[in-house]
């Protein structure tokens, strides 16, 4: 049986690492993916078992506890909260599957981990038993230490029938890891190319993108627990967005130890006694605190009308994918103004605002935290509008 393990446990497990992450940092960079003891750190530490189903040993919680825990990896090492939640996801999006899949990745070893490249850049066609898949997906992060990955794809439609995007499933031996991860941001997230040549994927390896929005999805017949049936766009933007967040608060952490000793080369004055780092410390704090507080409102709005048997209203979707993307450019500002007040010396490799400045900007990068679409969305559903965003 399962120990009982709480959400509150597995966040302090995640704090308790944070001077480690930022040890290990420099050496993450230099391998261009997160090490694999801190791989091995995660789970022993039972932070992958967060959301995986009680079945295969998981602890089945809230999906929130993700974010929570990618909040406090973020302060010592983003690429290493991107790659725990991104991986993360994947665990709980697999308990969507049939449980005929389930048990043939986990049957024999729970541990396993699942990458990903949701771009639906493949190109498939019907066969019997499935679909032939062919392409190559870019942004595959932490696949190195994983031994299945999801690859986004359109699958042909009958004509004039809605286009059917899915979630296609394959083991490590039907595809190729292409190293060209070579990057000024979130360099340990290893997120590299990922090339398939024509491999079957059979039917029960397939999720459809339409079954996530509906919160119904062959998985629940045997995954019961509202914990599964939050809508999967939902689940999938914080995983990108909360990193962004969580190497802000560690940006800003540097910040004031590094403001509280430093001495003006130019005038001789206290950094301490600047109206603008004072302001700025302030302001930062409050940025943060506003966003997260938003981010877990979100969450638990969503819950509850989950557990009630109630629908997520579609303008509140709209609006939660909205925030998500926000959280980013805030974070963005956050992080921008401590650099640029923080003087030359940030400008040395190894510097952790530094760090702090090129992760955030790559995570703004990533398609679901542009901010503009969903923004003009959320905008037009107010006046009425129709929404034209699936990923929600």
């Amino acid at each position: 049986m399962t120990k009982k393990v709480t959400a509150e446990e597995l966040v302090d497990r995640a704090r308790s690492m944070i001077p480690t992450l930022r040890e290990r940092a420099k050496h993450a960079d230099a391998l261009r993916r997160v090490p694999d003891e801190t791989i091995a750190d995660f789970k022993e530490a039972g932070l992958f078992k967060a959301v995986q189903p009680k079945r295969y040993g998981g602890y089945e919680l809230d999906p929130a506890v993700i974010y929570d825990i990618q909040l406090e990896l973020g302060r010592g090492c983003a690429s290493s909260a991107w790659v725990f939640g991104v991986l993360s996801v994947h665990s709980w999006q697999l308990a969507l599957f049939p449980k005929e899949t389930q048990d043939e990745v986990w049957g024999d070893d729970p541990s396993v981990l699942i990458g990903s490249s949701y771009m639906p850049v493949g190109k498939t066609k019907w066969v019997d038993g499935g679909v032939e898949l062919t392409g190559r997906w870019s942004f595959s992060s932490g696949c190195d230490h994983c031994d299945w990955t999801f690859l986004g794809s359109f699958v042909p439609t009958p004509e004039g029938a809605p286009p059917d995007m899915r979630t296609l499933l394959l083991p490590r031996r039907d595809y190729e890891i292409i190293d060209n991860w070579y990057v000024t941001g979130l360099k340990a997230s290893g997120s590299k190319d990922i090339e398939v040549k024509g491999a079957f994927v059979p039917d029960h390896h397939m999720h459809k993108f339409s079954d996530g929005f509906k919160q119904s999805s062959p998985g629940n017949e045997v995954n019961t627990s509202p914990v599964y049936r939050y809508p999967f766009g939902q689940i999938h933007v914080r995983s990108v967005s909360t990193p962004a967040l969580g190497a802000a608060l560690g940006a800003l952490e540097d910040y004031v130890d590094f403001m509280k000793t430093k001495v003006s080369q130019a005038t001789g004055g206290k950094a301490t006694d600047s109206f603008v780092n004072n302001f700025s410390a302030a302001e930062a704090a409050a940025k943060l605190d506003r966003e997260i507080l938003v981010l877990r409102r979100n969450f638990r709005e969503m819950f509850s009308l989950i557990e009630k048997g109630e629908p997520i209203p579609l303008d509140r979707r709209v609006r939660f994918r909205y925030d998500s993307a926000r959280a980013v450019s805030t974070a963005v500002e956050v992080v921008d103004e401590l650099f640029t007040n923080s003087g030359g010396r940030v400008l040395f490799e190894g510097n952790a605002l530094n760090r702090a400045f090129q992760d955030v900007h790559a995570i703004r990068q990533h398609h679901a935290n542009g901010i503009e679409k969903p923004g003009l969305n959320f905008g037009a559903v107010q006046f009425g509008g129709r929404n034209t965003d699936f990923f929600i």
